[in-house]
């Protein structure tokens, strides 16, 4: 093991996947000589050369249209968004060509293709930089949805996008790159595809989140110890695939939900969410189930941010709700 935070894991496992798979290509802006924005890409241009890192123009419908071109000739893009509001520029490119491509050419060709790209606030940057859209993208037939909430996760995860033969997008945490550390197992590590964590225990009520939202969930959770409530935390990990005997097993134990996403509330896959549980687990559930969300408005300026993403205070107020002990 070795103490990593989450945007060296990230560079990291980029680093094995490309030494294990000469196939494995980086493209997006910045990621080559500069070594990304964020510097998740950093070292890979020296190390594997221009054929395989590249510099892109500014366009994201390039990005990923030249990756289903790559995909098709037998490689395996790895394609870097700079944030995932930007996403929004290719949207023709992903739900129009990355996600129908299997079923286009009836699995003649894969779309082995992973897109990166950081999202969600609490960094104050300017506007479309820390929009969530893993609800809109989660509608996308075709498409697998992953959001590592750990270091180890993203370490693990994004191998195991990499090496999926279908189309990832792989959505980092913004405040996590830097602000999440912890023990990376070191060598090739792999964490399956549709497997939820549990990342604090607990029976009295359990708290389903994802990315950064599951490290305030926890936060939330270990305060609440202190009150004698036991909140168990879910991290789904990836929601498509989603892990639906893990959430039907965390209901049934708890009996309360509380769903936290970070997200507008109106569309947001919080509610895909609560509609699992309820077709799963109807009959165990002992309250109703209470979503913390963000606000239906688009995404506000920085010096207002922090009253619009769910916090730690926001998520231990819908437990003490959903448990009637506010």
């Amino acid at each position: 093991m070795t103490e990593l935070n989450m945007l060296e894991a990230i560079n990291e496992s980029l680093h094995a996947e490309m030494e294990r798979d000469d196939r494995v290509v980086v493209l997006g802006e910045d990621v080559a000589r500069t070594g990304g924005v964020f510097r998740a890409t950093e070292g890979l241009f020296e190390k594997f050369g221009e054929r395989r890192v590249v510099d892109t123009p500014l366009s994201e419908g390039a990005i990923v249209g030249a990756s289903v071109g790559l995909a098709v000739a037998g490689l395996v893009p790895v394609a870097e968004l700079q944030f995932l509001g930007f996403a929004y520029q290719a949207m023709h490119q992903i739900a129009g060509q990355v996600a129908r491509l299997r079923y286009r050419t009836q699995s003649r060709f894969e779309s082995a293709i992973t897109i990166r790209a950081p999202f969600g606030g609490g960094v104050r940057t300017p506007e479309l930089h820390s929009d969530s859209l893993e609800g809109q993208l989660a509608n996308v037939p075709g498409l697998k949805i992953v959001v590592p909430a750990t270091a180890a996760d993203a370490k693990g995860l994004l191998a195991s996008s990499i090496r999926d033969p279908d189309p990832v997008m792989f959505l980092e945490p913004l405040r996590g790159y830097r602000g999440i550390r912890g023990d990376v197992p070191d060598g090739e590590h792999l964490v399956p595809l549709g497997s939820a964590r549990t990342a604090r225990p607990g029976d009295d009520v359990v708290v389903i989140a994802w990315s950064h939202q599951v490290e305030l969930a926890c936060r939330a959770s270990d305060h609440l110890a202190e009150e004698g409530l036991a909140v168990r935390v879910l991290d789904l990990r990836s929601l498509v695939p989603l892990d639906l005997t893990a959430i039907a097993e965390a209901v049934d134990s708890c009996g309360r939900v509380v769903v936290a996403e970070e997200s507008p509330q109106t569309g947001g896959f919080g509610g895909e969410v609560v509609a699992t549980v309820v077709e799963e687990s109807f009959w165990s559930l002992e309250a109703p189930v209470v979503r913390v969300s963000g606000f239906d408005v688009p995404y506000p300026v920085g010096m207002v941010e922090d009253r619009y993403i769910p916090d730690e205070d926001r998520i231990a107020a819908a437990v003490r709700r959903v448990l009637d002990v506010a």
